[in-house]
Formats: C-alpha cells, sequence, structure tokens
C-alpha cells in the first residue's frame, strides 16, 4: 500500500494523463476484475460531489478498486458519509482521503442563491452556509470561492475526527487533503 503522498502522487498524474487526453484505463481487464472477488485494496478515498460531469475513477484515469468513492451532493459530510470513510480507513488501510469540490458546484449554486430551497435540499445547503459565510468578503467568483472552502472545511473536520481519523493522521497513516476540479480544464488543485 502507498503511503498518503505516493497515493496523491498517483492520483494528480492520472488527473494530468485525463486532462490532456492521454488516459491509461488502467485495472478495467476481466482478469482484474476478477482479481477483485478476492478483497479490494483502494489507495484513496474520494468524498466528491454526485455532479455527473466529475466522476472520479474517470478524471484521475483509475481503474477498479482503484478508488473508494463516496458521493453526496456538495461533498458534505454527515454522519452516514463519516461512517463510509471511516470503514475505508480503518477495515482497508486506505492512506489517503481527498475531499473534491468542484466549479459550477450545483449543490454550491444553491446556498448561493439563498431563499427556500425545495424538499431535502435544505439540508445540503445548510451544511455549506459556513463555507458561504467565509467567503462573503471575497472578490472572486461566489460558487466557486465557496465550494473551495467547503472542500477545506470538511477536510478539517474529518482531521479532527476522533478517534479513527485524527490518530491515524496523528499516526502518519493518513493524509486528508481538499482538492477542487475545474470542469473547463479538466485538471484538479489541491488546496492549502
Amino acid at each position: 500500500m502507498p503511503t498518503g503522498r505516493e497515493a496523491l502522487e498517483k492520483l494528480l498524474t492520472g488527473n494530468e494523463r485525463y486532462a490532456a487526453s492521454g488516459q491509461n484505463f488502467p485495472n478495467q481487464t476481466a482478469e482484474h476484475r476478477s482479481a477483485l472477488c478476492g478483497g479490494q485494496h483502494p489507495f484513496a478515498v474520494i468524498l466528491g460531489c454526485s455532479d455527473s460531469r466529475v466522476p472520479p475513477e474517470q478524471i484521475f484515469d483509475r481503474g477498479l478498486g482503484d478508488l473508494f468513492v463516496v458521493r453526496v451532493a456538495g461533498n458534505v459530510l454527515d454522519d452516514l458519509v463519516l461512517g463510509s470513510i471511516e470503514y475505508a480507513t480503518i477495515h482497508l488501510r486506505t492512506p489517503l482521503i481527498m475531499v473534491l469540490g468542484h466549479s459550477q458546484c450545483g449543490a454550491v449554486t444553491a446556498a448561493v442563491s439563498g431563499g427556500e430551497p425545495e424538499g431535502h435540499i435544505s439540508s445540503l445547503t445548510a451544511a455549506i452556509r459556513p463555507a458561504l459565510d467565509r467567503t462573503q468578503d471575497q472578490t472572486g467568483d461566489r460558487v466557486d470561492d465557496t465550494a473551495r472552502e467547503n472542500a477545506k472545511l470538511v477536510a478539517e473536520t474529518l482531521k479532527l475526527s476522533t478517534p479513527a481519523l485524527t490518530d491515524r493522521v496523528n499516526r502518519g497513516k493518513l493524509l486528508i487533503v481538499a482538492a477542487f476540479y475545474n470542469l473547463d480544464t479538466g485538471l484538479v488543485d489541491i488546496l492549502e
């Protein structure tokens, strides 16, 4: 199993291939699929948005068994999502968690637009509101700025999730990063 830094490098290298239309399409053969019947060993957890334009396996040029993907609109965090992420880090020993926001996010757009969203969409916008509050004085694109801030806030929350994630981070067994995918360029940037 790679370290968290090595796993991150694998993701970013695959993303560069994808953005340049030079994908390798690794681990997508029938033989590899059969080998996975014996178990999975993903090298990264991706908490990403449900947006159909942001499929992690494709934008990172990865195949079957490489990524443990949790997708929810706005890449927000609740106990069910956290339980899925903990499963991957505790039982599968995945060394990297990436929280992946993206440009033109619909859930973030709903939060920025304000008002009273229909149905349960209000649960998503409420979860995004702390990021929206942090970007109120920024002068850039409000949706993209809020999506970046939301990814950073979720990553910080994960780092403080005790005991499972915090302990692994403190022991150097787990790296948690926030990232942002640009729909126009196809590139992923790590957020500091």
